[in-house]
Formats: structure tokens, C-alpha cells, sequence
């Protein structure tokens, strides 16, 4: 983790979902780390796709949730596909790519800072490689989640945000549709992503799994 001091929580900034777009499009291209695996990863099924809303229609919200203060994340959770990593804070790197975890640790996941935290009102950002040198990584399952399943994630404050998926979706990263990822629909969502979709030894991976969720409590 970093240095800083988690003593005292103070609100972010949030970012223009464009700036967050361009920025996650070019740092997930970075993040295959060149492993060769038979099958590959398991990619999302079409049952798995996120349902499209209508513009303008409310989000779904759940009865009496009320979204968390500014804390950042610690640890993320996904029993379905028995993730259970440390989170590292993630900002930009020299390149203006928002910056993978080190992929030397296949058991760690990065939460973009400058964004939104997990369970605040808006669309929290967690990453995390899909393999790296020497076999699969955090991520490497994603794929394979459903709608339903549950996502947890611990804060700095002690809090867990308590997140369910409702889509699992793999996008071209020459198509990617930012608007649809990062925008903020209004309550406090998750997205986690990592590389997925074709892949070849000197482009790496195509494509992007993201994996839609909704908060539903937090304890």
C-alpha cells in the first residue's frame, strides 16, 4: 500500500468519466504480462451481459441503502471465484496510463485513487492482471462470474461495501465503451477489470473484461 495516512478520510475529486475512459483504455493494453495457458481464461457468456437501460429510466436502487463516506479500499473479495487480495492504491503512470499492480504479486489488485471509493455515490475502479510470467493472477476468473454472485470490498474505515454483479461483459479495447463503463449512473456501483478476449504473443490480449456490480449493504 502507500504511505499515506488512512487517519483521516477526505473526498476526492471525481474525475470526467472521458479523462477516466481514455485512461483505463490505455492501461489495461499494458496489462498482459506474456504466459501461455492452454484454454486461456474463462470469458464472460452471454446470459452473463449487462442489461441495457434506457436513458433516463432510474437505476435500480436498493431500499434503505444509504452510500458510504470517502474511506479508501483494502481488500476486495469474490468467494464465487476465491479471490480474497489486498488492493493497492493506483494512480498514473509516466505515460498518463493509469498504473497495473506489479505483476511480480499475482495475488494483488489496484483501486484507481483519484476516482471514486467503494461505496461512495458514483462508479469505484478496481483492476487487477489476469495472469503474469508464471501462471494466472488475481483476475484470472473473472470471466467466469454471474449475475448475482457477490463482490466485497474492505475499507481503511473498517466498513465493507457489499457489491452485486449484474453483468460480465468482455469489450474490444479498439471499441471500448466508456460512457457504459464509467459513468456514473447515479449510486454507488463497481466496476473490476482486467484483459481478456483473443490473444496473440505479440499483441497480448484484444479486449477487456469488466464486471458490472451494484452496492446492496455494507456492514
Amino acid at each position: 500500500m502507500s504511505s499515506k495516512d488512512f487517519s483521516v478520510f477526505e473526498p476526492r475529486r471525481r474525475q470526467p468519466w472521458g479523462v477516466l475512459a481514455l485512461v483505463m483504455l490505455s492501461g489495461l493494453a499494458m496489462m498482459r504480462n506474456g504466459v501461455d495457458v492452454e484454454l486461456g481464461p474463462p470469458q464472460p457468456a452471454a446470459a452473463a451481459a449487462p442489461d441495457t437501460r434506457p436513458i433516463g429510466v432510474p437505476p435500480v436502487v436498493t431500499p434503505g441503502l444509504q452510500p458510504l463516506p470517502f474511506a479508501p479500499a483494502s481488500r476486495v473479495k469474490i468467494p464465487s471465484i476465491r479471490v480474497a487480495a489486498p488492493i493497492m492504491d493506483v494512480g498514473l503512470d509516466a505515460n498518463g496510463w493509469i498504473a497495473a499492480p506489479p505483476p511480480e504479486d499475482p495475488n494483488l489488485a489496484g483501486w484507481y485513487q483519484n476516482g471514486i471509493a467503494p461505496g461512495q455515490r458514483g462508479t469505484a475502479i478496481i483492476v487487477g492482471h489476469v495472469d503474469n510470467q508464471t501462471g494466472p493472477a488475481v483476475f484470472y476468473g473473472l470471466g467466469s462470474l454471474g449475475k448475482g454472485q457477490h463482490i466485497e470490498v474492505e475499507r481503511f474505515d473498517g466498513r465493507v461495501a457489499v457489491f452485486e454483479i449484474y453483468g460480465v461483459e468482455v469489450y474490444s479495447k479498439n471499441n471500448f465503451p466508456g460512457v457504459q463503463v464509467y459513468g456514473d449512473t447515479g449510486e454507488p456501483e463497481l466496476r473490476v477489470i482486467t484483459c481478456g478476449g483473443g490473444y496473440s504473443r505479440g499483441r497480448g490480449y484484444d479486449g477487456n473484461v469488466v464486471v458490472y456490480a451494484r452496492m446492496v449493504g455494507s456492514r
